[in-house]
């Protein structure tokens, strides 16, 4: 088996828990001169999310994370401090954010960086990609862009997990690209039918049981 196959088998066997334990941290590249759009951070975040969980080995580290609650935690940063955190075992996507294997321990060149006010606001998407996944978010939650970081980055991992092996296998193929789209609540209903969705802990800014995000294949 590859080390590809092993890791979605993996995530499709993701037993998730209710420890909060360890986190997933991801890190978004936010310059105060000519900042990213705000959809082109939550799909790089996502894309980074999933491709982290099966691209960057570590499959004791990851089992062990996924035995829990599959948490994330969403910072900030800038100039050397971006720099600095890709040299740990992650994966970045666009140089717009980087998620990182869930190790026990969370190294200092992460954990000094901001957690809260990281946000952007919300910007008229691109057109959407016709052969590729799409995440939607529910816009009445309100929830800053750091929050819906680490819940588009749930939402692709368990998308993932929901696939066969052939079908992850052609998203990786895509470098797995994606849409993320912001929508009200009636459309948030609407699309969440038949979708994976994502059911919030509660841990920050909404309220535990809150319906996130809903991930459908590509049409």
């Amino acid at each position: 088996m590859s080390d590809f196959a092993a890791a979605h088998e993996l995530l499709r066997s993701c037993d998730k828990g209710r420890n909060p334990g360890r986190a997933m941290q991801i890190v978004l590249n936010l310059p105060k001169q000519d900042p990213p759009q705000r959809n082109h951070v939550l799909q790089a975040a996502a894309r980074a999310c999933v491709a982290a969980c099966l691209e960057c080995g570590h499959l004791d580290e990851f089992g062990a994370w996924y035995g829990e609650s599959i948490r994330k935690v969403a910072r900030r940063s800038r100039n050397k401090a971006w720099r600095d955190v890709q040299e740990l075992p992650g994966y970045t996507v666009d140089n717009l954010a980087r998620a990182f294997v869930p190790f026990a321990e969370v190294d200092h060149r992460i954990g000094k960086l901001q957690v809260g006010h990281t946000d952007l606001p919300v910007t008229e998407p691109e057109p959407l990609l016709s052969d590729a996944p799409t995440i939607y978010l529910d816009s009445s939650l309100d929830m800053t862009m750091g929050k819906a970081a680490a819940q588009v980055g749930h939402a692709s991992m368990l998308l993932a997990a929901d696939m066969t092996f052939d079908e992850v296998t052609a998203w990786r193929a895509q470098d797995y690209a994606l849409n993320v789209r912001e929508v009200d609540a009636d459309e948030f209903a609407r699309v969440s039918r038949g979708a994976v969705v994502v059911q919030d802990a509660g841990f920050t800014e909404i309220a535990p049981g809150s319906i996130t995000c809903a991930a459908r294949r590509a049409a």
